[in-house]
């Protein structure tokens, strides 16, 4: 599937629920990328929302499509 830049509520509107799934999994793995590098970088000082853009984009993005799959009753399973 391919993101836009920039996740909005029309985005999300176009959606059906398995491509809004698809999407979530793939943002959330690229926020977890994002993140694991962040926490080997700084340790214990770890901040989320003082990280690089880069982290807090994919957060962000992550973060408005999981509301939405929330939002919808859908539910997502992130195996580690």
């Amino acid at each position: 599937m391919t993101l836009p830049d920039r996740v909005d509520h029309r985005w999300l509107a176009t959606l059906g629920d398995t491509q809004l799934l698809a999407a979530e999994k793939q943002l959330h793995k690229l926020f977890r990328t994002h993140e694991t590098v962040e926490k080997k970088r700084t340790g214990a000082r770890y901040v989320l929302l003082q990280g690089p853009g880069a982290l807090i984009t994919s957060w962000q993005r992550w973060l408005l499509v999981n509301n939405e799959v929330k939002d919808r009753g859908l539910m997502v399973n992130h195996s580690r």
